[in-house]
C-alpha cells in the first residue's frame, strides 16, 4: 500500500507518474534521467566555471542542455496518455474541474518557488523580497499552461485533431514570429514577437532578467509550441500502448526520430533552433531527440532485458518534481546562511572542492555530488514507498 503525501510543492508528481498498471519500465527512466541532468546543469559548483554541454546555447543553437525542459514536457505528455481512458470515462464537468485545478495549483506553486524563500540578505541583514517585481513565469508555470492546454486539446480532439493542431500551432508560431518580429532580425533577443506579446501583457519588472533585457524564456506567446512537445509525448505514449514494446515499435519511432531531425535541420535555416524563444524547429528537434532515447531504453530495457542499471533513474522517475523543486529550494536556502562574506553552497564548492580540483572538473563534481544528495532523498522515500502526490 502506497503512502502519499499532499504538498503545496510535489502536487505536479501526480501529472508526471501514470497510475495505470500498463506503465513501461523506458518512462520511469527517462522521467528520472531527465530529473537527474536537470539537477546537474542548474546547480553547478560555479557557473563561471562549467562544460560547455552543461550549458544552454547563448541564443541560436542547441547543446544537450536545451534538451531538459522540453524532454519534461514529453514525459508530461506520456503520463498523459496512461490517464486519458479514465479521462473519458468521467463526465465533462469532473474533467474540467480537474484539469483546471491541477493547472492552477501547478502555476502557483511555481510561484511559490519563484519567491522562495521569501528574503534575501542585504547589509547583515535580511528584509523581505520586493514582492512587486516577482517573476511571474517559470518552469512549473509553463509546466502548467502546456499541461492545461494539451489536456483540453487531447480529449476534445482526439489523435486525429491534435496532429492538425500541432501542424498548425507550430506554422502559426512561425508567422507570428516572422511577419511581427523586428525587421531584419525578427528572431533577435530585443524584437521578437514573443518579448513583444508578454510586455503586452505582464510588466517588464515580473519578466526574466537574466538575458540584460526583461525577457522570459519561459513566457506567454512561446508556451504555444511548447504545447506540442507534450502533445508528442501523449502521441508516443499512445502508440507505444497500441504496438507494444517491440522490434517494430522501436524501428517506427527511429525512422520517426530521422524525419523529425531532418526537418528540424532544414526548418532551421528559416528558423533557426532556439530554446529561449521555443522556435518550432526547436520543438522537432527536442522531439526527435527524445523519442531517439526512448527508442534506445526500449531496446535496451525490454528487448535486451538489461535492468539492473535503471533502478538508480527509477528513484528519481517515481518522485520527479517533488526532488525538482526541493532541489532548487535547499540552494537558495544555502544561500541565505552566510559564513564569512559567503553563503553556505559557496563555502563548500571552496572548501570541498575547489581546493583540490581545478576549475570546470571541481564544478561538475560539486554539481554530480549534489545530484547524488538528492538521489539519497528519493531513495529513502522510495524504501519507504513514499510517493507524493495529490
Amino acid at each position: 500500500m502506497h503512502k502519499a503525501y499532499s504538498s503545496p510543492v510535489a502536487v505536479t508528481n501526480a501529472i508526471l507518474t501514470p497510475k495505470t498498471k500498463a506503465r513501461y519500465l523506458a518512462l520511469d527512466v527517462l522521467r528520472g534521467m531527465t530529473v537527474a541532468l536537470m539537477i546537474v546543469v542548474n546547480t553547478p559548483g560555479s557557473w563561471e566555471t562549467v562544460y560547455a554541454p552543461f550549458r544552454h546555447a547563448e541564443w541560436h543553437g542547441f547543446t544537450i542542455t536545451d534538451l531538459v525542459f522540453p524532454t519534461f514536457l514529453f514525459v508530461v505528455g506520456n503520463a498523459l496518455s496512461f490517464s486519458r481512458q479514465k479521462f473519458a470515462q468521467q463526465d465533462n464537468k469532473a474533467f474540467l474541474t480537474k484539469i483546471i485545478t491541477r493547472t492552477a495549483l501547478i502555476f502557483l506553486i511555481g510561484l511559490f518557488l519563484n519567491a522562495y524563500p521569501f528574503i534575501t540578505f542585504s547589509d547583515g541583514s535580511y528584509p523581505l523580497k520586493d514582492f512587486s517585481a516577482l517573476r511571474i513565469m517559470g518552469v512549473l508555470q509553463r509546466i502548467a499552461l502546456c499541461y492545461g492546454f494539451a489536456a483540453l486539446i487531447i480529449h476534445y480532439f482526439k489523435i486525429r485533431g491534435v496532429v492538425i493542431f500541432s501542424v498548425l500551432a507550430l506554422s502559426a508560431y512561425w508567422a507570428i514570429l516572422y511577419f511581427l518580429g523586428d525587421q531584419p532580425e525578427p528572431y533577435s533577443l530585443s524584437g521578437n514577437a514573443a518579448l513583444k506579446f508578454d510586455l503586452l501583457v505582464l510588466p517588464a519588472k515580473n519578466l526574466y532578467k537574466g538575458y540584460g533585457i526583461p525577457f522570459d524564456p519561459e513566457g506567454l506567446l512561446s508556451t504555444l509550441p511548447a504545447i506540442v512537445n507534450v502533445i508528442a509525448g501523449y502521441l508516443t505514449g499512445v502508440f507505444i500502448q497500441k504496438s507494444g514494446n517491440n522490434l517494430k515499435t522501436i524501428t517506427t519511432l527511429n525512422w520517426t526520430v530521422v524525419l523529425l531531425v531532418v526537418v528540424a535541420q532544414l526548418w532551421n535555416i528559416y528558423f533557426p533552433i532556439n530554446k529561449p524563444i521555443w522556435t518550432s524547429s526547436y520543438v522537432l528537434q527536442t522531439v526527435g531527440l527524445d523519442l531517439l532515447i526512448l527508442a534506445g531504453l526500449l531496446f535496451i530495457i525490454e528487448i535486451a532485458n538489461l535492468k539492473k542499471w535503471t533502478y538508480f533513474f527509477e528513484v528519481f522517475g517515481r518522485n520527479p518534481l517533488f526532488i525538482y523543486a526541493l532541489s532548487g529550494m535547499i540552494v537558495k536556502t544555502l544561500g541565505l546562511i552566510k559564513i564569512g562574506d559567503q553563503g553556505l553552497q559557496g563555502w563548500i564548492y571552496q572548501h570541498g572542492y575547489a581546493n583540490w580540483l581545478a576549475g570546470k572538473n571541481a564544478s561538475l563534481l560539486f554539481a554530480i555530488s549534489y545530484m547524488l544528495v538528492l538521489w539519497l532523498i528519493g531513495y529513502l522515500l522510495d524504501k519507504k514507498r513514499v510517493y507524493i502526490k495529490v
